[in-house]
C-alpha cells in the first residue's frame, strides 16, 4: 500500500483511481460549507509564516514521503517556526533550538496536551496510555506511576542483570555466525526486544520459536506506520469514514486483535503465577498490583494496563533497536571514530572480555557516540504532536487553542546555527561540550523535553550503551567484501519512528586481547 502522502499526491495526476475523484468531490462541498458559513467573527491572527495553501487540503501536498525532511527544508525557506494547515489541522512545525526551547520549557503547561489521533485511539484503549494519552489527572497519575514504580533509578537497576545476560547473548549469536556475515539489524532487533520483554513481561520469547509465533515484528512495523499521526484521514477528523476507504481502519483493528490476544495471555500467565512476595517484579507485576491495590486513588482497568505496557513494549523496543542500528553503520561508515571508541573500550575493559556496566562512567568517548547518534538519528524525528490547550504567543507570533505541534528534532540535531559541520559524524563535538540530551538542552532532543518527554530515558540509555561498549570490545567490523560505505543503503523508514530501510549486514570477527 503506497504511503499517505504518495497516495495524496497520485491524486492530482491522471489516470488516478476513482476514490480520489470521491475524495475530491467531498472536500469539495465542505469547502463550499464552510464559505457559506461567512468569515464573521473571525480575528486575524499574527500567525507564524508558512507556504501558500491550497483548498482543502491545504498544505498537505508539500509534506511528501518523508514529512521530517520536507519539514526541514520549508524551515530553511520561511523560518524556524512556520504555519501549515494540514487538511482541517492548523499546524506549528518548530525547526531550531531557541522555538524548542519556548514550546517545550516556556510554554510547557499550554502545549502538555496530545491531539486525538484515529490510529492512537483504536492502538492504545482509547489514548490510555502514557505517551498519548490527553492532559489531565489521568495522565498525571499514569506518568507518576510510571517514573515511581516502573522506570525509577531503581527499578531500572533491578533489570541490570537482564541487560547482562541478554548482551552475553548478542555477542554469541553473532560469534556463531563468524566467518560468514551478519545480518546485524536482525541481531540488534532481537537484542532489543528481549530486553523490554524481560522487564515488561518477565520472560524473552525468543527460545521456542514464539517470537516468531505471535509475528512480533509484523506487529512492530504495523504499529510504528499507522501510529505516525500523518495517514490522510487524521488531517480530517471530521470524515472519519476516510480511514475505512484508505485501508487504515481495517489494518488497525487487525493490529489490536493481535496484541490484543498476546497481552491476554501474559496477563493470564501473571494472574496464574505463584511468584511469591519479594521475588523479582516486571512491569506487569507492578501493573496488576496498582489495579488490585486498595489505596490506589485511580485504579486502573484491564485496558489502561494493556495500554501501557504497549507503551512500553513497542517504543521501548524501537527505541533502542534503531539507535544501535543507526549507531553501528554510522561507526562501520566512520573508521576513525570506530578504532578510537574501541581503543577507550577495550584498554578500559582489560583482560577481562567482558564489559560491566560500572565501566560505563569512564568511556567519555563512547558517551560522546551515542549523543553524536542521538543528534543525527533521533528515534522519533518529529517527536510527538502536542496541542495547544489556550491560545499562547511564541516569538512574536499568536497561536489559537486546537493548533497541532511538531518538534522537528531531525532538523534540530542538523541546525547549523547550533552545530558546525552539522551534516558529520563527529563525536569530538561533545568531548568538550556539556550538552546533553537529558531536555535541559534544546539543541539535542531526541526524548524531548517539558513535562510529555520520554520517562524511560534512564532504562533506554542503560540498555543502549552496554551493547554498544561490548560489540565494540569483542568484534572487528568490517563490510563484505565488495561493499564500501558508498555503498549502503541509508533510506530511511518513515513512521512514528525511523529505521533504516536496509539491513546492516557485516562481517564481525572476534576480537583476541
Amino acid at each position: 500500500m503506497a504511503a499517505p502522502f504518495q497516495m495524496l499526491q497520485k491524486a492530482t495526476t491522471l489516470g488516478t483511481i476513482q476514490p480520489y475523484f470521491l475524495f475530491a468531490t467531498i472536500f469539495l462541498l465542505i469547502l463550499l460549507k464552510h464559505l457559506s458559513k461567512g468569515k464573521h467573527g473571525r480575528r486575524k491572527l499574527n500567525l507564524p509564516p508558512g507556504p501558500s495553501k491550497l483548498p482543502i487540503i491545504g498544505n498537505l501536498h508539500q509534506l511528501g514521503n518523508m514529512p521530517h525532511l520536507s519539514l526541514c527544508r520549508l524551515s530553511q525557506k520561511f523560518g524556524p517556526i512556520i504555519h501549515l494547515q494540514l487538511g482541517e489541522i492548523p499546524t506549528v512545525v518548530v525547526s531550531s533550538a531557541r522555538i524548542a526551547k519556548e514550546v517545550m520549557k516556556t510554554h510547557d503547561l499550554a502545549l502538555s496536551s496530545r491531539p486525538r489521533i484515529f490510529s492512537a485511539t483504536h492502538l492504545l484503549y482509547n489514548c490510555t496510555d502514557m505517551a498519548f494519552s490527553p492532559y489531565g489527572a489521568y495522565w498525571r497519575n499514569i506518568r507518576k506511576l510510571c517514573i515511581l514504580e516502573l522506570l525509577s533509578a531503581k527499578r531500572v537497576e533491578s533489570f541490570r542483570f537482564i541487560r547482562q545476560e541478554e548482551v552475553a547473548r548478542l555477542v554469541h549469536r553473532i560469534t556463531e555466525s563468524y566467518p560468514g556475515t551478519t545480518n546485524l539489524s536482525k541481531m540488534l532487533g532481537t537484542y532489543a526486544n528481549e530486553i523490554v520483554c524481560r522487564a515488561a513481561f518477565g520472560r524473552g520469547f525468543i527460545e521456542g520459536g514464539e517470537y516468531d509465533r505471535h509475528g512480533f515484528q509484523t506487529m512492530f512495523d504495523e504499529f510504528q506506520e499507522l501510529l505516525g499521526g500523518l495517514s490522510l484521514g487524521d488531517f480530517f477528523p471530521s470524515m472519519e469514514w476516510i480511514h475505512m476507504l484508505t485501508g487504515v481502519k481495517s489494518r488497525l483493528e487487525c493490529t489490536v486483535k493481535r496484541f490484543d490476544c498476546f497481552f491476554n495471555e501474559v496477563i493470564e500467565e501473571h494472574l496464574n503465577s505463584k511468584k511469591k512476595k519479594g521475588d523479582h517484579q516486571d512491569f506487569v507485576d507492578v501493573l496488576l498490583e496498582n489495579k488490585n491495590s486498595d489505596f490506589s486513588d485511580m485504579p486502573l482497568t484491564m485496558d489502561n494496563i494493556k495500554a501501557i505496557i504497549l507503551d512500553m513494549f513497542a517504543a521501548g523496543t524501537d527505541t533502542n533497536f534503531i539507535t544501535l542500528d543507526w549507531g553501528m553503520t554510522e561507526l562501520i561508515m566512520n573508521p576513525r571514530v570506530m578504532k578510537k571508541a574501541q581503543a577507550e573500550v577495550r584498554s578500559i575493559v582489560g583482560d577481562r572480555r567482558i564489559v560491566l556496566e560500572d565501566d560505563l562512567p569512564q568511556m567519555e568517548y563512547l558517551k560522546a557516540v551515542t549523543k553524536e547518534i542521538f543528534r543525527l538519528h533521533p528515534p522519533a524525528p518529529l517527536l510527538l504532536p502536542r496541542e495547544s490547550m489556550e491560545e499562547l504567543t511564541i516569538d512574536g507570533y499568536v497561536i489559537p487553542a486546537k493548533t497541532r505541534f511538531f518538534v522537528n528534532a531531525w532538523a534540530i540535531g542538523r541546525d547549523p546555527e547550533s552545530w558546525k559541520n552539522s551534516e558529520m559524524f563527529e563525536p569530538e563535538r561533545f568531548m568538550e561540550s556539556n550538552i546533553d540530551f537529558k531536555g535541559q538542552d534544546f539543541e539535542l532532543i531526541p526524548f524531548g523535553a517539558g513535562r510529555r518527554s520520554c520517562p524511560a530515558l534512564a532504562f533506554a540509555i542503560a540498555s543502549l550503551e552496554l551493547p554498544l561498549a561490548q560489540l565494540l570490545y569483542s568484534f572487528d567490523w568490517e563490510l563484505p567484501p565488495g561493499i564500501q560505505a558508498k555503498d549502503l543503503d541509508m533510506t530511511e523508514v518513515f513512521g512514528i519512528s525511523m529505521h533504516r530501510k536496509s539491513n546492516l549486514i557485516v562481517v564481525a570477527k572476534p576480537y583476541m586481547p
